[in-house]
């Protein structure tokens, strides 16, 4: 910008005029005026650089999305009224890693509550409609199954420090088994590691091993240390977070069963019945909140470690932990509405011990007579039920208890005794001189408590009360003293920590004014103590007087609720009838508005009104002027006296902003897009639809009732929006015009728009009314808290029950009550240390049962048998056929070898699941019957030893027998010569003598019956207590039992003698005949010595002179050669003694490592056994 203000211009570009680009511009133009415009002129332009990666890329987009595809099973925690149970969270871990710091923070989190002991279930109220459940798991393989079975989230805590333990990847092969829920991963003890480079090595590791097991990207939480004995508040908060948002996938065997986890139980059988038979079967009430599915009063229970019971009585109670909404539509969870329950964890006034229930219940006080309303009876009824009281001794006893504010030791340390009628009490305790007695007292005084201060008080304040006010009525007299009983009461127990001096203080009052009554002859010396509780209190009263209370001036004083003996005869007396009913025996009133209004019309003049139209009505009103009642301030109109003073709030004037005409206009109407309602400038609902019946419709109606008819329009017009646009779907995919891709997408929509269709329907059904047949029909909704009695319960459960342990009543389908068969596909834990043996037993899991049972190992050939297996394969699935109760197919198997003990290994032997049930299974094993040739001729052979009679030969006619050298014969005719069981069979080519014949059959095995149930609730020890039956090894091993050997069990070397063939003898003639190249050239040995041999050699004179010197050089060498020989021995045994001595120097060197380190492992192994026996 220059100087005088104008903005500086840029040249801009000369648009073309002439030439190709202009007159293109021109036809462009024209083109798309006229509608003829070719937007895409170049179809190379817009296709794709590379087809293959495209069309990959597609297929790519569409498997994704596929894979996102599910079919819309059915959630049985959705509820449409009641709210769903609490979310079932399992804490997890080893002894020692920090369970119940986590679920104390977590319920400190939630409920601002400080847990003592975390056990049992804890059920706190986590928003406006969701509930959790926490419970915390014993490091227990019996506890480890049942939470795995009814967990909607686990936090499997690990200790970072020390890394995963068994007890970690036992507890996650377990609920993979069981239906795998929700898994969050909480490591802990974070702040023991010294240096950031080690935690954050530390941390990768233990991600990528606990993704391993559950999946990439699960969820984990750091706990970096405790304060005050809790976790951070920023890291609990990070988890809560996520704990609110987790969404739970319906798993199949909970959303087909339904099942209680049990709160708390109670015996209610009746004494003397136990009295007379301590060990008699027992009738306990169970408590706890419906899950699964619907819950039937015919279903049969299983008590998971108890049994099977039939339910005598099921009926549903009150909530102990409702939610917010249920109560009233709050917009937020407040700190009041928080909710805690946890009746094992002694939270709250009830207790609940292995042998009682304890109930604190605090201070008992009975209700004064002056503050009961009795129902039905009028005033001489209710005074002569009050004296009939009196008469009881029990009831006026801890009446007069009530009352006592002190104990005896303390009155008796401030009792006096006073000894002639002249003379001065004597304190007990008291031996300082009078001077001290008076400086107590004066002290005393000034100690004086407000409750004492009422007391005197009150004469005095009703004498100004009655003299200032004459126009009040009775009633308002009665509800000011009941007011100020009220204060009293309130106040009094305010100052309960402070009860020792205030007590204190009355009884010294007290003494004081029986001293100042007996000595007023003493003189000077006690004037000053003349009417002094009198000085007081007209003191107390002024200051009280001068105080201006501006609440009560503007909006009145409040009424008390509790009505007096003379306000509820005068309100009998009116006619009001009143129900007789037990509940109603005590009620508390509100006071009648009409009535009051019509009482006091005249006590609010024609000055007051003026009075309170001024602008400044907040004034005082004259020492003279009485209560008014609050009755003309809540009138309605635009002249009563609360529109007169409304602008005195506001920082503006109602008036200013125009005519409600205009401020509809400024503000305009208000939609709830939620529900539907339409809302006025002023607030008011507004429901003038279109489609909408008319507002004649809604005349008389409560603003509940409309927002309900509403919802209902909301519904309506939703469901034939989607009538419709399944409509238009259909229409369009029986034309053809709806795209491949979008198809299976619009199936999903429609079959959830049809489940929502579907609850809506059985919802109307019913009604609200209807809840009675609704239950009778559907049974007990989840989410619904139940109280279910079961008579017959042994008496071991009350007495070995254990509240650390899940306590589980799981719903039985008729077919699971049968006992049969079931085979299914098993495969040995693959970190599993042994094999398994056919018919040892095994402890299965199955659905809601643990028991133990013996199973048979098989596998299926191609024909279809099923071929006896005597060990399970390494590496590979085989089947297993046991007996038990029936399941359904394809649900989960575990089989456990032992429950008691510690064993240093996992403990999960292998896992499977169900695929047949029946009555009976055929198993085969294989079997040879091995026999001997007696006689043999061309191709027929007799064979003996292979059978013992004439009639098991006839049984196998015809079957197919083979040779140790392969060849294959068939079994003709028993024979009547010879050893019995001797039989004619023919083969395919002449068999020798030392041929063994063998002949394959099958023979069906047997499967043991064997069921015995896991009873763990009903022993001492729990799982430890409970004894089944014992693998064969096992015993031998408890019992140092040799093992028996099989001598034809032993394998034996194999010796094989080389045999020697004859030589090949070929005729003299057949020689001839052959030619040159195949005749035989086996040279004979010569026996003969040759000429050579035979000859003599003779030696001139220096030959033998040579021959000599050779030999006494020879014999030097030799010489030489041995004495070389005999120091190479001697330096040889000196080099092996020498290495001896080091090579036993370096074995002591190595068995002392090793036995270090065999020190420092066993140290380790027992630290690790503490741990564990410290924390179970």
């Amino acid at each position: 910008m220059d100087l005088n203000g104008t903005t500086e211009s840029h040249r801009g570009h000369k648009k073309t005029k002439s030439g190709r680009g202009a007159k293109e511009k021109k036809k462009d133009k024209k083109a798309k005026k006229e509608g003829t415009r070719n937007e895409r002129h170049n179809n190379r332009a817009f296709s794709v650089a590379n087809i293959g990666r495209t069309q990959r890329n597609i297929q790519r987009n569409l498997d994704r999305a596929h894979k996102k595809e599910y079919a819309p099973a059915k959630d049985a925690r959705v509820s449409e009224e009641d709210g769903p149970p609490p979310v079932m969270i399992c804490v997890m871990g080893p002894p020692g890693v920090g369970k119940s710091t986590l679920i104390r923070s977590l319920v400190k989190m939630y409920t601002n509550h400080n847990l003592t002991t975390v056990t049992g279930p804890i059920t706190v109220v986590t928003g406006k409609k969701r509930r959790v459940t926490f419970f915390e798991c014993p490091n227990d393989t019996s506890a480890m199954l049942d939470c795995a079975k009814i967990a909607d989230l686990v936090l499997l805590c690990v200790d970072a420090k020390f890394g995963f333990e068994m007890e970690t990847f036992e507890f996650l092969n377990i609920l993979q088994v069981h239906g795998f829920p929700k898994v969050f991963g909480v490591f802990t003890h974070l702040d023991q590691f010294r240096t950031s480079k080690n935690l954050r090595k530390t941390k990768k590791l233990m991600k990528h091993r606990f993704w391993t097991e559950i999946y990439d990207g699960a969820k984990m939480f750091y706990f970096s240390g405790c304060i005050n004995g809790k976790y951070l508040k920023n890291e609990i908060k990070q988890l809560t977070l996520m704990i609110s948002r987790v969404k739970f996938r319906p798993l199949v065997w909970r959303n087909t069963h339904p099942y209680v986890v049990v709160d708390r139980h109670e015996d209610i059988t009746h004494p003397t019945k136990v009295a007379d038979e301590p060990k008699c079967d027992r009738s306990v009430t169970f408590y706890g909140y419906v899950r699964g599915s619907h819950l039937k009063p015919g279903v049969k229970m299983h008590m998971i470690g108890a049994g099977d019971y039939q339910m005598t009585e099921l009926n549903m109670v009150s909530d102990p932990c409702p939610l917010p909404s249920q109560e009233k539509k709050s917009q937020s969870l407040n700190k009041k509405d928080s909710l805690l329950y946890a009746p094992l964890s002694n939270v709250g006034a009830v207790s609940f011990d292995k042998d009682a229930v304890y109930i604190d219940i605090g201070r008992v006080n009975y209700t004064k007579k002056e503050n009961l309303a009795l129902a039905g009876q009028d005033g001489e009824q209710v005074s002569e039920d009050s004296e009939s009281d009196g008469d009881d001794a029990p009831a006026s006893l801890l009446k007069n208890l009530q009352d006592v504010k002190s104990g005896v030791d303390e009155k008796m340390r401030k009792s006096s005794l006073r000894i002639f009628k002249s003379s001065k009490a004597v304190n007990a305790g008291s031996s300082e001189s009078e001077s001290d007695s008076d400086s107590d007292e004066d002290e005393s005084s000034k100690r004086m408590s407000r409750v004492a201060i009422e007391e005197l008080v009150k004469p005095f304040r009703h004498h100004t009360e009655t003299d200032d006010s004459s126009n009040c009525t009775e009633t308002d007299d009665s509800l000011g003293e009941s007011t100020d009983e009220e204060s009293e009461s309130n106040s009094s127990d305010e100052s309960s920590d402070d009860s020792e001096g205030d007590e204190g203080f009355s009884e010294d009052e007290e003494d004081a004014e029986n001293e100042e009554g007996t000595s007023n002859g003493d003189g000077v010396s006690a004037l000053w103590k003349t009417n002094l509780a009198q000085r007081a209190a007209e003191a107390y009263v002024g200051r009280e007087l001068s105080f201006v209370n501006l609440q009560e001036l503007i909006y009145g004083k409040m009424k008390s609720a509790i009505i007096s003996d003379e306000e509820d005869g005068a309100h009998d007396s009116d006619g009001e009838n009143e129900s007789d009913s037990d509940d109603e025996f005590f009620k508390l009133r509100k006071p009648d508005l009409e009535k009051t209004a019509s009482g006091t019309s005249n006590s609010v003049s024609q000055s007051d009104a003026q009075l309170l139209g001024e602008a400044d009505s907040s004034r005082r009103i004259g020492e003279d002027s009485k209560d008014f009642d609050v009755s003309p301030w809540i009138e309605e109109g635009t002249d009563s006296l609360i529109e007169s003073i409304r602008n005195k709030f506001v920082t503006g004037d109602w008036d200013k902003g125009g005519s409600p005409g205009d401020d509809a206009e400024e503000f305009g109407d208000f939609e709830d897009l939620e529900t539907g309602e339409k809302y006025g400038p002023n607030g008011e609902i507004d429901s003038n639809d279109e489609d909408s019946v008319s507002d004649e419709n809604t005349e008389g109606m409560t603003d509940e009732q409309i927002r309900e008819l509403n919802a209902k329009r909301k519904a309506s017009k939703k469901n034939n929006f989607d009538e419709e646009y399944d409509e238009e779907k259909m229409t369009k995919v029986a034309s053809g015009t709806v795209n491949d891709e979008n198809v299976e997408s619009e199936y999903i929509e429609s079959l959830k728009r049809a489940k929502e269709a579907r609850l809506q329907r059985h919802k109307e059904e019913f009604g609200q009314d209807g809840e009675a047949t609704r239950i009778r029909h559907e049974g007990f909704r989840q989410g619904l808290y139940v109280r279910i009695r079961i008579d017959g319960v042994p008496c071991e459960f009350i007495e070995n029950f254990k509240p650390e342990f899940p306590l589980i009543l799981g719903g039985l389908t008729p077919q699971e009550t049968n006992r049969g068969f079931i085979r299914c596909r098993f495969k040995k834990h693959r970190w599993h240390k042994k094999i398994l043996k056919c018919n040892d037993p095994l402890i299965f899991s199955v659905g809601w049962r643990r028991f133990q049972s013996i199973p048979v190992f098989s596998t299926e050939d191609q024909n279809g048998r099923h071929r006896y297996l005597k060990y399970t394969p390494e590496y590979m699935h085989c089947y297993a056929t046991f007996y038990g109760h029936q399941v359904p197919p394809n649900t989960g198997v575990l089989a456990i070898q032992r429950l008691t003990g510690n064993l240093p290994g996992f403990r999960i032997s292998g896992t499977g699941v169900t695929l047949e049930l029946n009555e009976s299974f055929d198993i085969v094993k294989k079997l040879k019957l091995v026999g001997t040739p007696t006689k043999i001729f061309k191709n027929t052979a007799f064979i003996s030893g292979m059978f013992n009679s004439d009639l098991e030969v006839n049984r196998f006619e015809g079957a197919s027998i083979k040779t140790v050298s392969g060849i294959r014969g068939q079994i003709k005719k028993a024979l009547h010569e010879g050893q019995p069981g001797t039989f004619r069979a023919t083969f395919e080519d002449k068999i020798l003598r030392s041929d063994i014949v063998f002949c394959r059959t099958w023979v069906p095995v047997e499967i043991k019956k064997y069921y015995n149930p896991v009873t763990s609730l009903l022993t001492e020890n729990g799982s430890d207590g409970w004894r089944g039956m014992k693998p064969k090894a096992q015993l031998q091993i408890e019992t140092n039992t040799p093992i028996e050997v099989n001598p034809d069990s032993i394998y034996k070397p194999i010796e094989r003698i080389p045999k020697k063939f004859n030589k090949l003898h070929v005729p003299k003639k057949l020689k001839e005949a052959l030619p040159y190249a195949s005749k035989p050239k086996d040279e004979k040995k010569k026996r003969r010595k040759g000429y050579i041999s035979k000859r003599a050699v003779v030696m001139d004179a220096d030959e033998k002179k040579k021959y000599t010197f050779l030999q006494a050089i020879n014999t030097i060498r030799n010489e030489k050669i041995s004495k070389r020989k005999e120091s190479n021995a001697r330096r040889q045994v000196e080099r092996a003694k020498e290495a001896a001595k080091k090579s036993e120097m370096i074995e002591a060197a190595r068995k002392a490592n090793l036995k270090r380190k065999y020190r420092t492992e066993g140290k380790i192994e027992a630290a690790r056994e503490k741990k564990k026996l410290r924390g179970s």
